[in-house]
């Protein structure tokens, strides 16, 4: 008599059919839906898992990336090369572009993360986009640990935390009206250690800044910022070469290194196992301007 083979599903592979499976759904409930595509590792394993999803077909909407001009050399040659080769077709939301229009208006500290959300906004009214997949898990912030899988955005682009659909049993609930919007958040039970052992996995390569290399850089208020063309030293700062690798990758005027010596993906797996601070709140100078400041930037609109 044969014995049943003991099939179990790994905790990787559970993750990555809930994805799928939403992904599917909103191909199957809306009529334009598009990818936020930054070049930064949760929209890579998005990409990754789209390709999946409808396999062997092509992926069926387009990419878009709301460029505010201060990005990492090595994140935007990635991204060109990677819609390339997938045949992709990518939709550039330009903050310069909305500068140099009078759309939105430069700020007084040079620092363009708040006014890209006007520019998110114009894009989706535009090209008349109804579901936008973002990479936002629900484990980097507070105010992203109360979204559900599909976030409602009334026709103003703007998230009421407490006007949301309940999502029991896994159905979710994409009903709009015309002007009106869902976020998409395939990735909300990820962690970021399960981002990366997906990666390793699935041999996902990387910007190399995901790894650990010689900067140049810093040290502002326990940060280290690459010096660079949107980073000048101030009076009394000095520059100091150290080894470091970026966690996550925002713009360059705002997103911080962390020392590391973590240059192959076994060794970043260790190091973010050890870690108790999550990737956002060692990094990103833009959380840092209050305590709900990711919520109030949610609110008016940004992803």
């Amino acid at each position: 008599m044969s014995q049943t083979k003991d099939y179990r599903v790994s905790h990787l592979d559970a993750l990555e059919a809930e994805s799928i499976f939403v992904m599917r759904e909103v191909m199957a409930e809306f009529e334009r839906p598009v990818l936020l595509f930054s070049g930064g590792k949760d929209s890579i394993v998005m990409l990754r898992l789209a390709e999946k999803a409808f396999a062997p077909g092509r992926i069926p909407f387009p990419v878009m990336h709301v460029d505010t001009g201060h990005n990492f050399p090595e994140v935007l040659e990635y991204r060109d090369r990677r819609v390339a080769a997938l045949g992709l077709n990518l939709v550039i939301a330009s903050v310069q572009e909305a500068i140099d229009t009078g759309l939105v208006r430069e700020l007084p500290d040079g620092t363009r993360n708040r006014i890209q959300t006007p520019v998110l906004l114009n894009a989706v009214e535009k090209y008349r986009f109804d579901a936008l997949f973002g990479g936002a898990r629900r484990d980097e912030e507070k105010a992203r640990a109360k979204e559900r899988m599909f976030s409602f955005r009334d026709e103003f682009g703007q998230w009421d935390p407490k006007n949301q659909r309940p999502e029991l049993w896994a159905l979710y609930n994409g009903r709009h009206h015309p002007g009106e919007s869902i976020r998409v958040f395939p990735l909300s039970n990820w962690t970021e250690l399960d981002v990366w052992h997906y990666i390793a996995k699935e041999q996902i390569p990387l910007p190399s800044i995901y790894y650990a290399h010689d900067r140049e850089v810093v040290e502002r208020d326990g940060m280290f910022y690459a010096v660079n063309e949107f980073i000048r030293l101030r009076d009394g700062e000095t520059s100091q070469v150290r080894q470091v690798r970026y966690r996550t990758v925002g713009d360059a005027s705002q997103t911080a290194a962390v020392l590391s010596d973590a240059d192959t993906v076994d060794k970043v797996i260790d190091e973010v196992a050890a870690t108790r601070i999550t990737e956002r709140g060692a990094t990103r100078g833009d959380d840092k301007v209050s305590e709900a400041a990711m919520e109030d930037r949610k609110r008016e609109g940004y992803f």
